[in-house]
């Protein structure tokens, strides 16, 4: 028995950092070059080109009958492609997909899926073939036109590019992901695109100006509007550009409802999903006015019909949706191919450049195999006529003959024919001597050399190769008359988004609580409820309802020194008798921050200063064009605010002839002008209001022209008392002040509130009945005295106030003005 030798151990003695590093690097070349990205010269990747040569292959044809995919799969993975069944499958299917492609390669019988993204038939259920155009990519391949590489199990040959008698790479665009690299290629007008080919050729130092004469950019097979011709020159010039896709919409009116038709979207856009999210901004109420969403679309076309009200703002809806839903959609061109085994980031010119140079060769490959064919055809075709001059004596050689090879050595030895004249004369049939084939074989010689000598031009003369190579592409130009889909507009149209143009201007009823609780009720919900408070919860209460316009927007200021807004229209719409939701789930809120006090405003550019105030004596007063934001989805800063400290109110000033009346809970308060509280920005202090003795805060501040009128000063056991606003001292800021009561040391009252009033103003409060009084019920009195109790006295209690609009203000700085005095307190029912 013969000993077994030894195995050698074959140890790679290297480091993990260099062994991962050059697999990886295969790996890399290996998906660059052989998967993921296209040839520039075909415009295909791999798996298409594999798939296209394997159904050539086997005779599937588009003059032939269709062949079911599942063989075609099977021929492509059993001969060329070594992978799983479903990535060759998708590739068939892809190709074949009009929306997806231009000019589809595949024509697909059965369903092969849908712009709803609706998946293709298994493969044993569909039947394909090739198509027309698909024959162009193929044309000339047995001709010896390209180079040939061993498959996978180097039992066959398959083709590294086809000869491609058009630019695939620019009209059928392509997209793929590879390591390190990426292409996204859109689709282009195929006549537009060999155009631009025919003039290039005649044209070889032509700008990337006169090409675009013919190329005007992207042509998407969905269609749409291709907005940016700066992106398109771009991407024509580096290969990287962006282009802004837009739906093609219509609009059309009946006499209840408006309709939008959307009739071409965005290339590569599900449809299904459109429809879907649009309808989500329907239930969301996201837009007023869009009533219903339909997907009409049929065999006849895409049809998206969106009903509006009869009212509604069309074109801001539509300006919505373009910003918010895939109606409109971006597009970065990223045109990187293999180009001479490399991946080449190239311009249009550039793409153009590698077809054309690949159509030189193969032009010239196939002219050189032409004309070997020729020369040998017209070889034989005269040793053919030659023969027949004297065939009597050939006859009789070849009898003499013992065998084929003696009688063709003969024939050589008498005649100086060729080895393969001899072999065309022994193999030549009797009937072949009639005059006629001797005619014919004079009209073929004729004919063959009239080819060899137009061959012979071609490869030697550059301009009747370009000659072929314009004619051939102007063949395919007049078989695929190709009209533009996509429209193309040299700017970019900005998406101004007016919300307030898509929002009916309806009146609502909007409570908004201490804690932070907030809805919008309709009117006709408030009307019928019989509850004249709206619900909260047990620990909270109101601060402030009243009627508001769904355009307007609700200003709100918190304890922490913050303020927010928001819009009517985004507020969630409830019944009078529910709780409502939270500010925190519009924006984002700090933890147990509590509104103080809240507004409404229909603009923030007003005249107007907004003048906060904190427990502990700080004040400031800021305008309210600042706090105008471009993003308001939190509370911001108005006020630094001391951590034991916290904000009790924020009134509104509109005159720079306003006074302020600062008053503290154990009574003490003064008066003196706005303009003595400097302006200045949020996120500061302010400065001191009032000197407080220990153990007092600041209660309350009342703000207007106090030339006239009275103060209504409240107690927090509801104790109430008018006194004129001249008897209520005027000093500098800070300052003590003067009591405005008269001190019981038994029964103690701390002040709540301070009012300016005049006697027919209304007031309302709430402890378990709702009371509704006019000032002019309550008792003037001087600073002695006391106060009344017109309700007894309420341990707890509601003051509810109208949720007023800040109105135009006549806010002047430093300059004179005019005498004017808006009230904004009004409470007048």
């Amino acid at each position: 028995m013969a000993k077994k030798e030894p195995i050698k151990e074959h140890i790679l003695k290297n480091s993990l950092e260099e062994i991962l590093a050059d697999r990886f690097s295969r790996y890399s070349k290996y998906i660059i070059q052989n998967r993921a990205l296209p040839d520039a010269r075909d415009g295909l990747k791999p798996v298409q080109r594999r798939i296209l040569y394997a159904m050539y292959e086997d005779n599937n044809t588009y003059n032939r009958p269709y062949h079911k995919s599942a063989k075609t799969v099977g021929n492509v993975i059993g001969n060329y492609h070594p992978h799983g069944d479903s990535s060759v499958y998708d590739a068939m299917v892809r190709m074949s997909q009009d929306w997806k492609i231009a000019n589809p390669l595949i024509d697909m019988q059965g369903n092969n899926g849908s712009i709803d993204d609706d998946p293709a038939a298994a493969m044993r259920y569909t039947e394909a073939r090739l198509s027309k155009i698909a024959n162009y990519l193929l044309m000339d391949i047995e001709k010896d036109t390209v180079e040939w590489s061993p498959n996978f199990s180097d039992e066959k040959l398959e083709p590294t590019v086809l000869p491609a008698r058009f630019p695939n790479l620019l009209i059928n665009g392509i997209s793929g992901i590879a390591a390190g690299y990426a292409t996204n290629i859109p689709p282009h007008n195929l006549n537009e695109v060999i155009s631009g080919c025919i003039y290039r050729i005649q044209n070889p130092d032509c700008t990337l100006q006169e090409i675009m004469n013919f190329v005007k950019g992207p042509d998407f097979p969905t269609g749409g509007i291709v907005m940016g011709k700066q992106g398109i020159v771009q991407a024509f010039e580096t290969g990287k550009g962006k282009v802004i896709i837009r739906s093609k919409v219509k609009i059309e009116e009946t006499k209840t409802i408006q309709k939008i038709i959307i009739y071409e979207i965005p290339y590569e856009v599900i449809k299904s999903n459109l429809v879907k999210k649009i309808d989500e901004i329907r239930l969301n109420k996201k837009i007023d006015g869009l009533l219903d969403v339909r997907d009409e679309s049929d065999r006849n076309g895409l049809r998206i019909v969106l009903d509006i009200k009869k009212e509604a703002n069309q074109e801001a809806i539509l300006n919505y949706l373009y910003k918010n839903t895939d109606l409109q959609i971006s597009y970065n061109y990223n045109m990187i191919a293999i180009d001479n085994h490399s991946p080449v980031q190239m311009g249009l010119i550039q793409a153009m450049d590698s077809f054309i140079e690949h159509r030189k060769q193969v032009v010239t490959r196939r002219s050189q195999f032409e004309l070997k064919q020729k020369m040998e055809r017209a070889h034989i075709v005269e040793g053919l006529i030659k023969a027949v001059s004297v065939m009597d004596e050939i006859v009789r050689i070849i009898r003499k003959s013992k065998d084929k090879n003696d009688a063709k050595n003969n024939l050589i030895q008498r005649f100086q024919f060729s080895q393969n004249q001899a072999e065309a004369i022994v193999i030549m049939r009797l009937y072949r001597l009639t005059n006629t084939d001797v005619f014919e074989l004079q009209k073929e010689n004729e004919q063959l050399n009239k080819q060899i000598k137009e061959l012979k031009q071609i490869l030697s003369s550059q301009e009747k190769m370009a000659s072929v190579i314009i004619k051939e592409l102007k063949e395919v130009n007049q078989d695929f008359i190709t009209p533009r889909l996509s429209d193309i507009e040299n700017d970019i149209q900005e998406i101004v988004i007016d919300h307030k143009a898509m929002i009916a201007d309806e009146q609502v009823m909007v409570p908004i609580t201490y804690d932070g609780y907030v809805k919008k009720v309709s009117l006709r919900s408030y009307k019928s409820s019989s509850e004249a408070i709206t619900n909260h919860k047990d620990s909270d209460h109101l601060i402030a309802y009243g009627q508001a316009s769904t355009l307007q927007t609700l200003l709100f200021f918190t304890n922490k020194g913050n303020y927010g807004y928001l819009n009517i229209y985004e507020i969630e719409e409830a019944k009078w008798k529910d709780l409502g939701s939270h500010l925190s789930s519009y924006i984002k809120m700090e933890n147990q921050e509590k509104v103080i006090s809240a507004y409404l405003i229909s603009d923030f550019d007003l005249n107007v200063q907004i003048i906060c105030a904190t427990k502990y004596g700080m004040i400031k007063r800021t305008s309210l064009k600042d706090l105008s934001s471009t993003r308001h989805n939190k509370t911001m800063a108005i006020m630094k605010v001391g951590s034991m400290d916290e904000m009790i109110c924020a009134k509104v000033s509109s005159h720079p002839e306003d006074f302020i009346c600062i008053i503290s809970e154990m009574g003490y308060a003064f008066q003196y002008e706005v303009s003595q509280i400097p302006q200045v920005s949020g996120k500061t202090k302010g400065v001191k209001s009032m000197n407080l003795q220990k153990d007092d805060c600041i209660a309350d501040i009342a703000i207007g022209n106090f030339t006239d009128g009275q103060f209504l000063i409240v107690t927090s056991q509801a104790q109430m008392k008018r006194m004129k606003t001249k008897d209520i001292v005027s000093l500098k800021r800070p300052a003590k002040g003067n009591r405005i009561c008269k001190l019981v040391k038994s029964n103690p009252s701390l002040i709540s509130k301070i009012f300016y009033c005049e006697p027919k103003y209304t007031f309302t409060i709430y402890s378990q009945d709702l009371y509704t009084f006019e000032a002019k019920e309550i008792p003037i009195m001087n600073e002695q005295a006391t106060f009344s109790n017109p309700f007894g006295k309420l341990n707890s209690f509601e003051w509810i106030e109208n949720l007023e609009e800040i109105k135009k203000g006549e806010w002047i700085e430093n300059e004179q003005h005019k005498e004017i005095q808006i009230s904004l307190f009004d409470m007048e029912s």
